[in-house]
């Protein structure tokens, strides 16, 4: 079997190889010419996959390491027989972990208290789902929106965009891009969206760039019409808009879902669907081992002056703006920082000591160990 790989996909090479002939191509590189005899294709979201790469091609499976898949033509796969699969739910802890370092950050630069807040999230897939459970355990009023949840369940848990709209003092975005439909999400965020809204709300974008207009956001801010925006997904990455990017709070370059953790499940569910469609020894999947953090244990005691030691735990795995600064001193160079991203372990990587009080449980909640 011959199998076509993004180069810049973690944990794959010395793997893959147990599964087929692999070439590695960098993601620009995948065109009708390159992959024609190529059986499966192990992609990211840099191509797209319709017609004008697939027509005439051997090509039978395309596995994506990514929860998105607008950047393959279903459509089209499914009219010729291609099978296609994406990774679900793969870095959805990698998001979450980014959401809570940015709240806490936010927070910070503008002096107000998470616990008591509300906040709206508009989608409830993985994603969601970690990142209200995240904010529960931080004290957080959650407001959950997700129509097609709500249609398909008939759970009264859920509620209409109109009341975040009317509600929330935070609103974070965790959709797929669906750009047509009764459930479509291009644009969700317009100028319409932001001229309702009732408390300016800090805005969070970590799910796709084009789930909320550019146009209308920036003139939302200049107009004060929200208090804040932490953005991660962009419109035309990796080309951003740099006005927009020099107006958020947090700016970072699509990189919510990169933790070592996220990257490393992402490359094993392609891996199973290779296996599972072509009926191979998945084996050697357990092969791929997330490389340890540097400072795997977090001593709550060097926080004794903090008035927060959960929070300061929390950014010890991820600080947030470590990101924003290499984003905003180099833009020209988005798609670099994506690729030559650092390593960045979840809450379960980390073992915490020292704790107090109710720490222990709120940490232990959130993911962390602890002795």
């Amino acid at each position: 079997m011959k199998i076509i790989a993004d180069k810049n996909i973690p944990y794959l090479k010395g793997i893959a190889e147990h599964f087929g002939d692999v070439t590695y191509l960098d993601g620009s590189a995948f065109t009708q010419d390159t992959i024609k005899d190529a059986d499966t294709l192990i992609v990211r979201t840099v191509t797209h996959f319709g017609e004008s790469i697939l027509k005439d091609s051997n090509v039978k499976l395309i596995c994506s390491a990514t929860i998105g898949y607008d950047h393959i033509d279903t459509a089209y796969c499914d009219a010729h027989g291609i099978i296609w699969k994406n990774a679900p739910g793969c870095n959805s802890g990698s998001v979450m972990q980014y959401v809570v370092s940015s709240l806490i950050t936010i927070a910070r630069k503008k002096s107000f208290d998470l616990k008591g807040k509300t906040i709206g999230i508009v989608g409830v897939g993985n994603v969601g789902k970690k990142v209200a459970k995240a904010c529960e355990i931080l004290g957080m009023k959650v407001l959950l929106n997700d129509p097609p949840r709500q249609a398909q369940e008939k759970d009264n848990s859920f509620v209409s965009l109109q009341t975040i709209m009317d509600e929330a003092d935070i609103i974070t975005f965790h959709t797929p891009l669906i750009k047509e439909g009764e459930y479509r999400t291009y644009h969700l965020a317009d100028k319409e969206f932001f001229s309702l809204l009732k408390k300016k709300p800090i805005i969070i974008n970590s799910a796709r760039g084009a789930i909320i207009d550019t146009i209308a956001i920036k003139d939302a801010i200049k107009e004060n019409k929200i208090s804040g925006a932490i953005i991660d997904c962009w419109e035309n990455e990796p080309q951003i808009d740099l006005e927009y990017l020099n107006l958020v709070d947090i700016a970072t370059p699509h990189i919510a879902g990169y933790s070592a953790d996220g990257k490393a499940n992402a490359t094993r569910m392609s891996l199973e669907s290779i296996a599972s469609y072509y009926g191979l020894d998945k084996q050697p999947i357990s092969l791929i081992k997330e490389p340890a953090p540097v400072n795997p244990v977090i001593d709550l005691n060097q926080y004794s002056n903090s008035d927060n030691r959960i929070y300061e735990a929390i950014l010890n795995t991820y600080n947030v703006l470590a990101d924003f600064a290499r984003l905003k001193a180099s833009p020209d160079i988005f798609k670099k920082l994506r690729n030559e991203y650092p390593l960045r372990r979840e809450y379960f990587a980390y073992t915490i000591t020292n704790t107090l009080n109710n720490e222990t449980v709120i940490l232990n909640n959130l993911g962390f160990k602890y002795e």
